[in-house]
């Protein structure tokens, strides 16, 4: 540049004339290094690095100190109105306090300074934990630093005649989103752990950062995500780039034309046919998991109470929320939040859905539990909000029964929406919109989120995975995408909400709409024409210990299971004949709710921690006990009047007629065993007692093997417990595979790649040890008539013991296995083997209310990767003519593997 004679002998040419260079300057061609431009722009907003000089160290002004922060810590989890009461101590930042599980009640005084008027005042609060904002005896705010919320508006435009001096309660839960593990979040909690306060200040928010903040890191992540070789991503570039330009930190005045340029980028549609993702908010709430059942409580205020503030400032905002038990728990907990929630719910932004008393596991609850949760949850929806749900939705659980969408048809739902089989390990599931057929041809429409999670953030590369995964392009075009902070609570945010309102129909992206299930469901379904079906179950290849970890939980449910079913059958039984009785119904309903929140999927399959293993087994006591005494009322009342009291009666709670040895209650050592027939649904008297056919007879050879027999089956057992021969009398057909053993217990490694207690490798299969050191070998107790039976013990590794009763009974067409094992490995997996001389390329296993098969082979990856499967009360490998099946009464992990039956039994 330079300046005439001209320009020096006229000031107002020499103003001219540098601007005029300076806009050239400023306008100059942006140089195409793609790499400088981009982390120039992510460095204006970053929170790590010039913070002192970029956008996001002005995301707050002015602070101020609290006036005063007291404590009160407790072990107990207590309501608003005890806690107020307590002796609170002087407290500051920096500090530790509570222990894993406790609680502590932070008193914060505050007085905002006169000089803020007009301003957005903030409280700001981190801290480790979880923690809630109560203000004038009412929640208003979760707090969670691990799930973006550290912050509580005072005024969003402080006015002067607004109350400056304010009291807030912090309730701060000690545990984190994720619980406590110690090193790990699936570790055991740390019981030792400290919670720390990082901050508690008052602070002036700006708004109008915020807002270039967002548009700053839709920008970014476009250009990001959508690549080097997409010209909408450049456009994305040089948009940010010019913003950074006009962007002056030190002078709010420039971040309008800032706004503008990115305003119109993002006003620029997309095409008509571009793919429409329906965004919903949601906070999936592991019932029990890393926490305890009461902490759950707590975690569905703190998020709920969010998601309604959210709704008080976007009229728009719509947040989908399951499971009625969670709804119930805030109703007798946070009656004033819950009015609020049912307030919401008739403007149809807060959405129940599911149908379902929990997000129960989708394998392991018998047919009559699942029809149950529909009907407790459905009922739940219906009296509380006046609807049944037409969707039932089960993001996260271990695989779904082939059964349920016949249960989903006959509960008035024909829609489903889950996510987990995208973590299958082995195959890659081939749709995300297609029609899912159950056993008996009863077909759901079921929806499969593309981008793989129930716990999206709204970010550019969650809308971009929605469009890219999903596997039916073409046939649909229409997605889900649930955003908000999941599994430990938390729910979406309100930056989430910015995020989505900057790109609702941008060029480049797909077109978003704020919606709910059914308008979702109903886009779906007006063109389905295209849409493929897939039969049968759906199988996650993945978490196959949960089918069998925590042997007590599996033995609790199945147990309380039988219980429930036979106080109903007794009852009703009763009812009918005693006009006097009165039918348990409250009882029965407060059991039954008990049984069914024990069915969450984290809990039934044992994949939760030890608090809560002891509050399940604590709900199974209860159900044991309670209704033991139910079902003795009412079979009290089905006795005929003029029975003798000394008299033994036996009820059968089957349809179909049952002729069993049984064991009758009385003072000797040795059990008293009668043979009765007992009508279907009915009783007889032990002294109606037959006379076996053919007695059971017993024999010990040279060799220390026994035989058995009882004229159906000739059963012998060597002296180590293992069934060497197993043959069916009247064909003479045997059983048991030629130079194989059944009831061989065997034992593997069990070393997953991460998910311990969850997780069994399909490697764990090369380890196998047959357990072979005996304790003691076999040994006669029942020497025949009605019974024959032998004893053994064995040793398992180091520690464990297991031992065995192996039982024939007169004119029983089984044997039975009676075993205990005492338990005391670690990484260690137990099964018991029968190899049999049966060939079928496939096992048959029951499930809710019907069987299902599956190969014996392993043919393909997805037949493979099925070697550990489920199945409920046994599972039967047949040809023509013949089969044999394996039975338990509290056992669910199988693998049939071509002629050898297993079942799992220990698993940690």
């Amino acid at each position: 540049m330079y300046i005439s004679l001209e320009t020096r002998r006229n000031p107002d040419v020499l103003f001219c004339t540098l601007s005029y260079c300076l806009c050239n300057m400023y306008h100059q061609p942006v140089l195409k290094n793609r790499r400088t431009l981009l982390e120039r722009a992510e460095k204006f907003i970053s929170d790590v690095y010039f913070t002192d000089c970029n956008l996001r160290g002005r995301l707050y002004g002015a602070t101020f100190p609290v006036r005063s922060l007291s404590v009160f810590s407790t072990p107990n989890r207590i309501p608003f109105s005890e806690a107020e009461q307590q002796t609170f101590q002087p407290a500051k930042v920096g500090d530790g306090y509570g222990l894993t599980w406790w609680t502590c009640w932070f008193k914060v005084c505050l007085s905002i300074p006169d000089e803020w008027h007009g301003k957005e005042v903030h409280f700001l609060w981190e801290s480790d934990g979880e923690g809630m904002v109560w203000r004038d005896g009412q929640p208003v705010q979760g707090l969670t630093k691990e799930g973006g919320k550290t912050s509580y508006v005072l005024s969003r435009n402080l006015k002067e005649n607004e109350t400056h001096n304010i009291t807030l309660y912090v309730e701060l839960a000690c545990n984190g989103l994720f619980g406590a593990g110690k090193g790990s979040m699936i570790a055991p909690p740390d019981p030792d752990k400290k919670f720390f306060v990082q901050k508690a200040e008052l602070a002036v928010f700006n708004s109008a950062v915020n807002d270039l903040l967002v548009d700053f890191e839709m920008l970014i992540d476009i250009v990001k995500m959508l690549g080097e070789n997409d010209q909408r991503g450049y456009q994305a570039l040089y948009v940010a780039n010019e913003m950074v330009n006009v962007c002056d930190v030190q002078n709010p005045n420039t971040f309008s034309a800032a706004r503008k340029l990115a305003k119109k980028f993002f006003s620029e549609k997309n095409g008509d046919s571009q793919h429409t993702v329906h965004a919903m908010g949601h906070c999936h709430i592991d019932t029990a998991w890393l926490w305890p059942y009461e902490e759950t409580v707590r975690k569905c205020a703190r998020s709920w109470v969010t998601a309604v503030r959210l709704m008080e400032e976007n009229p728009s905002f719509i947040f989908t929320c399951s499971q009625a038990q969670q709804f119930a728990w805030v109703k007798n907990w946070y009656p004033g939040l819950y009015s609020r929630i049912q307030h919401f719910v008739r403007r149809q932004q807060f959405v129940p859905v599911g149908g379902t008393w929990v997000e129960m596991d989708g394998n392991l609850p018998s047919g009559e539990s699942m029809v149950r949760q529909f009907l407790e949850g459905q009922r739940f929806f219906h009296q509380e909000f006046g609807k049944y749900c037409t969707e039932f939705w089960l993001p996260d659980t271990f695989g779904y029964s082939a059964q349920l969408p016949q249960i989903m048809q006959n509960c008035g739902i024909t829609r489903f929406l889950t996510q987990k089989l995208s973590w299958n390990l082995v195959n890659t599931f081939p749709h995300n919109t297609f029609f899912w057929e159950g056993i008996d041809g009863s077909k759901v429409l079921t929806h499969f989120p593309p981008g793989n999670s129930y716990e999206m953030k709204c970010k550019v590369e969650d809308l971009l995975n929605t469009v890219r995964n999903n596997k039916d392009k073409g046939r649909a075009n229409h997605s889900a995408l649930l955003f908000g902070f999941g599994d430990g609570g938390g729910g979406p945010t309100q930056i989430m909400l910015d995020r989505l309102e900057r790109v609702m129909d941008t060029d480049g992206l797909p077109r978003i709409q704020i919606s709910n299930p059914d308008k979702l469901f109903t886009a779906l379904e007006a063109n389905t024409s295209l849409l493929c079906s897939w039969t049968g179950e759906l199988f996650l290849e993945l978490h196959n210990g949960t089918y069998t970890t925590q042997a007590q939980i599996k033995l609790g449910n199945r147990q309380c299971e039988a219980l429930l079913h036979d106080i109903e059958v007794a009852s009703s039984l009763a009812l009918i004949r005693d006009k006097n009785f009165l039918y348990p119904l409250d009882r029965l309903h407060h059991l039954w709710r008990l049984l069914l929140l024990n069915q969450f999927h984290d809990v039934i399959p044992g994949s939760c921690i030890k608090l809560v293993v002891e509050d399940a087994i604590k709900y199974y006591d209860e159900i044991r006990n309670t209704g033991s005494a139910l079902l003795k009322e009412a079979l009290q009342a089905l006795l005929p009047q003029d029975l003798e009291k000394s008299c033994h009666v036996v009820f059968n709670s089957m349809p179909w007629e049952r002729t069993e040895v049984i064991s009758v209650p009385g003072g000797s050592a040795e059990p008293l065993l009668a043979l009765v027939k007992v009508p279907s649904i009915g009783i007889a008297s032990v002294e109606e007692s037959v006379e076996p056919g053919c007695s059971v007879t017993v024999s010990t050879q040279a060799d220390d093997s026994v035989i058995l027999e009882n004229g159906i089956l000739r059963l012998i057992v060597n002296r180590n417990g293992c069934v060497i021969s197993l043959r069916l009398i009247d064909s003479n057909r045997e059983a048991i595979l030629n130079g194989c053993s059944g009831n061989q217990f065997v034992i593997f490694d069990d070393i997953p790649l991460y998910w311990d207690a969850w997780d069994v490798m399909d490697y764990h299969l090369q380890t196998r040890k047959p357990v072979t050191e005996i304790i003691e070998p076999v040994r006669i107790v029942s020497s025949g008539g009605l019974r024959g039976s032998v004893t053994f013990s064995l040793r398992i590794g180091e520690a464990s013991m297991l031992f065995q009763e192996i039982i024939l009974d007169a004119q029983c067409p089984y044997v039975k296995f009676r075993t205990k094992v005492d338990w005391k490995e670690a990484h260690k997996f137990l099964k018991v083997e029968f190899p049999v001389q049966v060939h079928s390329a496939n096992a048959t296993y029951e499930i809710q209310f019907g069987h299902l098969q599956r190969p014996t082979h392993w043919n393909t990856s997805w037949d493979w990767a099925r070697f550990e499967v489920w199945g409920h009360k046994w599972a039967d490998v047949s040809e023509h003519g013949f089969g044999v099946a394996l039975l338990n009464d509290c056992k669910y992990g199988y693998s049939v593997h071509r002629n050898t039956l297993t079942l799992s039994f220990h698993y940690r």
